[in-house]
């Protein structure tokens, strides 16, 4: 027993993705017993990048932000103690983080560079859009706010409501609406609530503008894989004393009298435990509770009833180095409607990797569910050549089109195209949804203090407890710590 924390016995933790892993850390960092079940055999869920033909390739980390000294992300990882383990390289040195490339002729202008730093992005709009001086007046003043505080960490105030942040949750769509942005403006403005799923007429305004400011504010490329991050990170938690149990799916949480005793995994094994957090989708740590009993019908028809973010199509293709040499800034390829909305868009990398003479090629567009509903029922592994196809003929259009914005692709090889059935089945995510719990301003109510269950001992972590992202997922299990300690135990045993 903890003689801190005596009521707080054995931690067990659902899920090895940034959240399980975070939340595991600073709770084993508090000296307490936290065993993370995970169902893969390997820890770090959307983290782990994939190997095919010796070149690593990124699911979930294509670029972080804040990462500078004093930022949020950098004040985390310093936290974690895994700063110095992650080697990370700057994004913008040339004066470009993003690329915004639109149709010509729709609105003008056609391409938009997001540059670091707040002051040279204000200055970026104003030289892009002159006539709308006292529109972006009013545009930049919340998304400062936003930066200030995201990096003076002013969720930890909220002793775990998250409303007290959301002062701007009005839709981003309606307030640009009434200081009547031109098209193009609204556009730029909308790419940061694609980076987040939700669409801009729905996107409050805090968690666009917490967003952007993150990646403004500074922004980083791993110069390793995903798989490696996840791997300082379980390495960290197992340095505190924590552990991770792989191939351990649990299949029950179990419930007596509406208090947490421990869980049953797929093998048969029962683990006890008082305390279980679930860092996985909420949908999921739903069903693995008792039909009745646990909670009442009105929770789980909340949680049932939760909209979330759209799943992604993913394409990773090898290509010649000395032809096509690394590009060290991100490109968007933006589709608008008349208004400016942006229904879809594709992401471009090209990346230096491991193999000699030979550069990463990644493109991630919208998940495209109509495509794979044909085999929503089937499994990984087992779809047939039809579905392999389909995957092909669409990685195929997705190539296509990335030639006619950055030249024709020599020796160029597709290694692996995945859909949101691939991270449906790997990571448990309903639907295949890429960033969990879509925030937008319509679920408001439904989606508030997701971290609190009503079933005593039982708490929710991850991405969608919060914000989804890196920098939002661990927020979220800062909150979580915050909320199983009480806020004063937190205040004093948390220093950030």
């Amino acid at each position: 027993m903890n003689p801190l924390f005596p009521a707080l016995q054995k931690i067990l933790i659902i899920g090895s993705g940034i959240g399980g892993l975070s939340t595991a850390i600073i709770l084993a960092g508090l000296g307490l017993e936290v065993p993370v079940l995970e169902k893969n055999r390997r820890a770090g869920g959307l983290l782990c990048s994939y190997t095919r033909d010796g070149i690593e390739c990124e699911v979930g980390v294509h670029y972080l932000g804040s990462l500078d000294r004093g930022q949020i992300l950098r004040r985390f990882f310093d936290y974690l103690g895994v700063t110095d383990r992650i080697p990370v390289t700057r994004m913008g040195e040339d004066g470009i983080i993003d690329r915004y490339l639109f149709e010509p002729g729709t609105h003008q202008p056609a391409i938009f560079d997001l540059p670091p730093g707040m002051n040279r992005f204000e200055e970026q709009l104003r030289v892009t859009f002159p006539g709308e001086q006292k529109q972006i007046d009013e545009i930049i003043k919340p998304i400062r706010k936003a930066a200030d505080q995201l990096h003076g960490l002013d969720f930890l105030d909220t002793d775990g409501n998250d409303f007290s942040l959301l002062d701007q949750c009005r839709s981003l769509g309606k307030i640009l609406d009434d200081l009547q942005v031109s098209p193009r403006l609204r556009s730029v403005l909308a790419i940061a609530s694609s980076w987040i799923g939700v669409p801009l007429g729905d996107c409050p305004a805090f968690y666009h503008n917490m967003a952007l400011a993150s990646y403004i504010s500074s922004s980083w490329r791993l110069n390793c894989s995903g798989s490696t991050m996840a791997d300082v990170l379980a390495e960290r938690l197992r340095e505190l004393g924590g552990k991770i149990i792989t191939m351990a799916q649990v299949r029950r949480i179990h419930v007596q009298k509406k208090i947490v005793t421990g869980v049953q995994l797929n093998s048969g094994e029962e683990l006890a435990g008082g305390t279980v957090i679930g860092a996985v989708h909420p949908k999921v740590v739903l069903d693995m509770l008792p039909r009745k009993g646990a909670v009442r019908p009105s929770y789980r028809q909340r949680i049932s009833g939760i909209k979330d973010t759209h799943g992604i199509f993913s394409v990773h293709a090898r290509i010649d180095a000395d032809v096509h040499p690394e590009i060290p800034y991100n490109i968007f390829k933006i589709d608008t409607d008349r208004r400016g909305n942006v229904p879809d868009l594709r992401y471009y990398q090209i990346r230096k990797c491991e193999r000699k003479g030979t550069n990463l090629l990644s493109i991630l567009t919208s998940g495209r569910d109509e495509l794979w509903a044909p085999w929503a029922e089937t499994r990984t592994g087992r779809r047939g050549q039809k579905y392999v196809k389909a995957k092909m003929d669409l990685a195929g259009q997705l190539i296509r089109e990335a030639e006619e914005l950055l030249s024709p692709f020599k020796d160029l090889k597709i290694l692996d195209a995945y859909t949101p059935l691939t991270l449906r089945d790997w990571v448990n995510t309903p639907g295949g949804s890429a960033y969990g719990v879509q925030r937008s301003a319509s679920q408001m109510l439904a989606t508030a203090l997701l971290n609190r269950t009503s079933v005593k001992g039982l708490y929710l972590a991850g991405q969608s407890v919060m914000a989804p992202g890196i920098i939002g997922t661990i927020m979220g299990s800062f909150s979580t710590v915050q909320l199983l300690l009480g806020p004063e135990e937190f205040k004093v045993n948390i220093r950030l």
